[in-house]
């Protein structure tokens, strides 16, 4: 942990679980996270690293669509609002171009377990460039059997005629920015969404036969009230979308300009919020929903649910995953992959991002190999975040490093411990409910790179 941080002392669970709950640590869908990325990484290290990959492990793909036809104020996500439509179709086709880029660099036709669009919102482009994109996937790739399809999506500009492409396209799943019902809220962050347009358009892929629907919720934003909130999630229940994902605004106006539309007086503070995720993460509970880590919450026969009882879950970029691929390759702009060596980020402006496409480079902006102690810790932190416990000896053989490894970490277990954050029998740490709450808070103990880290990050809960 920071050790500027002020140490919560023993009282209250309530008063306590605040003070923790202050915290500003990372979300740990990566280690070490992106903010310790090293600038103007070598495109020739990313290229030895595909080459190097396993032709016979499936590997996943993300692809990254920075545009929406409107501007939310609470979104804190790359992305650039469609002005006109030709700039879209131009990045579509530097996107099909780096595509051919990256798969020729990889050392046979690789197997794809998992496909994602993320943005923005990759139905802001044209029912044919998505095609194009995936067609261009297909002839590059294979896919293994049941592979996952998945896009997010924003209700508010989903059409007919692309929910009929997607159908074609053999997406699986879709995930919809939900946020909030309450009329109040969506007005302080511009964000207008009436339930029956949800409703409605979850029927329509349902119908189009993407059976996997995913809910995207968020508690912290501004007038949002613990009743609003839980009113929300009784309206989304009726809906039954087979995972929800209830994610704490994170408000950082130094990075997302278009953050400072939102009345910093409005937002709830840390008792409120801490509040809010509870009731509703207890509303979901109750409704038949799974807990899953720090903010998912699934059907019990869906898939991310299974994993999380068999042990199987994951963490990446994208949140909880059941997809057990050791590499993401990302394409777009600021798009971020994963190998077994270590992680690489394309250019986040999209100029500086084609114009190395257009001459034959691989677009990568940032990176880190990860050295052991990086993949030691991060193991440690997924399984923490994941399962809500971890043996850190058995993670010290796994590693082939010193058993006692963790003997710097010790005070600050012995805190949490004692502030009943976790319990420890032997080498194995295992959250308690409070602990769960404030996952990412244990997690950062075995941050090494917090401890010099300058990035600002949101607060644990």
């Amino acid at each position: 942990m920071r050790p500027d941080l002020p140490r919560p002392r023993h009282g209250a669970d309530s008063a306590l679980l605040a003070l923790y709950a202050r915290r500003a640590v990372p979300r740990y869908t990566s280690y070490p996270t992106a903010p310790h990325f090293e600038k103007n990484f070598p495109e020739d290290i990313y290229r030895s690293w595909l080459a190097a990959l396993d032709p016979a492990e499936p590997v996943s793909l993300y692809v990254h669509i920075p545009f929406c036809k409107q501007m939310c104020w609470y979104c804190g996500c790359n992305m650039k609002l469609i002005a006109r439509y030709q700039p879209v179709r131009t990045y579509v086709d530097n996107l099909c171009a780096e595509i051919a880029l990256v798969a020729a660099q990889l050392p046979a036709r690789m197997a794809v377990a998992h496909l994602h669009f993320g943005g923005g919102t990759p139905t802001a482009v044209h029912p044919e460039d998505l095609e194009k994109i995936v067609r261009t996937i297909e002839a590059l790739f294979d896919f293994t059997p049941g592979a996952e399809r998945a896009i997010e999506t924003d209700p508010r500009t989903i059409t007919d005629e692309m929910i009929a492409r997607i159908d074609a396209l053999g997406f699986t799943r879709a995930s919809l920015g939900v946020q909030e019902f309450d009329p109040t809220v969506q007005a302080a962050i511009n964000r207008i969404q009436p339930a029956a347009l949800v409703q409605k358009t979850t029927e329509k892929l349902r119908a189009a036969g993407v059976k996997g629907i995913n809910y995207d919720l968020i508690y912290g934003l501004p007038q949002q009230t613990e009743v609003a909130l839980c009113k929300t999630v009784e309206e989304c229940l009726a809906m039954k979308p087979d995972r929800v994902v209830l994610f704490g605004y994170a408000h950082v106006p130094w990075m997302a300009k278009n953050q400072r539309m939102i009345d910093e007086a409005a937002l709830p503070g840390a008792e409120e919020r801490a509040a809010q995720a509870r009731l509703s993460a207890q509303a979901l509970v109750a409704g038949g929903y799974q807990p899953i880590g720090i903010d998912h919450f699934a059907l019990p026969d869906d898939s991310l649910a299974k994993a999380a009882r068999e042990g199987r879950l994951h963490r990446n970029f994208q949140g909880y995953t059941d997809d057990d691929a050791r590499s993401l390759i990302g394409f777009g702009a600021t798009s971020i992959g994963r190998t077994p060596f270590g992680y690489v980020q394309n250019q986040s402006e999209t100029g500086a991002w084609a114009r190395a496409i257009e001459a034959g480079h691989l677009p990568v902006s940032k990176g880190l190999a990860m050295s052991v102690d990086d993949c030691l810790r991060g193991y440690v932190i997924e399984r923490i975040m994941c399962d809500g416990a971890v043996n850190l000896e058995a993670a010290a053989a796994f590693f082939d490093v010193e058993p006692d490894w963790y003997l710097p970490e010790n005070e600050q277990l012995d805190i949490l411990q004692r502030d009943g954050l976790i319990t420890r029998e032997g080498a194995r740490l295992t959250l308690t409910p409070a602990g769960a709450t404030l996952a990412r808070v244990v997690a950062a103990t075995f941050d090494t790179y917090l401890l010099r880290d300058r990035a600002r990050h949101s607060v644990a809960v």
